[in-house]
């Protein structure tokens, strides 16, 4: 019978073992990232338009609750539709301007689904 105390030892072994690896196989990697501006730009993008769709659902979400609340006047409702309008353009303009698609701008986030 294995005693739980060494069964923990091997354990740890193993890691430790697949830990040197992975630092080795890091070591031998290039020192510089050889990035190409139009794929950083293209990324740096891709974040930036994810981040400002995630806030636009966050907003419009609330709009309609506020709507549904009758919180909101018939020309703040108007001027948010128009907002909403404006923004959703801008991005459409800005993802074909950076070859993006929706699809793009979702992000898996493992177990809790997707993100947008």
């Amino acid at each position: 019978m294995i005693d739980p105390g060494e069964r923990v030892l091997r354990g740890t072994a193993d890691v430790l073992d697949d830990f040197e690896r992975e630092l080795e196989r890091v070591r031998t990697q290039p020192r510089r990232i050889d990035a190409d501006p139009n794929d950083v730009a293209r990324g740096l993008a891709q974040l930036v338009l994810t981040l400002v769709e995630l806030l636009r659902q966050l907003m419009e979400r609330q709009a309609l609750r506020r709507i549904e609340g009758g919180t909101l006047s018939d020309e703040e409702i108007e001027r948010l539709g128009l907002a909403f309008k404006a923004l959703a353009e801008r991005m459409d303009e800005l993802k074909r301007e950076f070859g993006l698609e929706d699809d793009d701008l979702n992000l898996d986030l493992g177990p809790l689904g997707d993100l947008l």
